[in-house]
């Protein structure tokens, strides 16, 4: 027997989801089936929200629901200094940690000419751009260890090179291929402070 098709749409929206399966689809609809009118309606209007609202920070590639993002429009952080992530979900990974108040730029991405993500895919360009514009003095390549987190490195650092800028990146404690968010805040704190110069 199969289940009611607006059941099943819900199970199937479900799956759209990373990581989500047809088993762990179906316990997602039973439990919002077993929610409160009330709820239900709220995260209904949650998803809705984010569709409506949620957009990217037109300075840096983060999430914002303003003109500008909160990080960018803070005054109080080091201007002087642009911490580059590979996604949107690093950022809220390092602002956690609490202790590096810096702006932030996102790549969106990792140059991988396997998978067809080339430099002029990601938003290298922009962050060229912002060094000049901002009058940057170091930025921090915090990007996943591996060959495309090492690539990317090595070709921002490329592009640098006759300039002013100091180019670091966080220290190797990070393990390769280790995604940011699974890290410990401890690991991170570290990784950062003793982040070292690319040569």
């Amino acid at each position: 027997m199969n289940y009611p098709k607006s059941f099943q749409n819900l199970i199937n929206s479900f799956k759209l989801l990373p990581g989500v399966g047809e088993k762990t689809a179906e316990r997602y609809a039973f439990s919002i089936l077993n929610l409160e009118k009330e709820k239900i309606n709220e995260f209904s209007k949650s998803i809705l929200n984010i569709s409506l609202n949620i957009k990217t920070c037109p300075v840096c590639g983060c999430l914002t629901e303003t003109n500008k993002c909160l990080i960018c429009d803070d005054e109080a952080r080091n201007s002087s200094i642009i911490c580059v992530v590979e996604n949107q979900k690093n950022v809220f990974v390092f602002e956690k940690i609490g202790i590096f108040k810096t702006r932030y730029h996102v790549l969106g991405g990792l140059i991988s000419p396997i998978d067809g993500i080339n430099p002029d895919d990601l938003s290298i360009n922009k962050l060229i751009d912002r060094i000049k514009k901002e009058k940057i003095k170091e930025i921090i390549l915090a990007l996943r260890p591996g060959i495309e987190g090492n690539t990317t490195s090595l070709y921002i650092r490329k592009l640098l090179e006759n300039t002013d800028v100091k180019v670091t990146q966080i220290a190797q404690g990070v393990p390769m291929g280790a995604d940011m968010e699974y890290l410990d805040t401890l690991t991170l704190e570290m990784a950062l402070e003793n982040r070292s110069e690319i040569s």
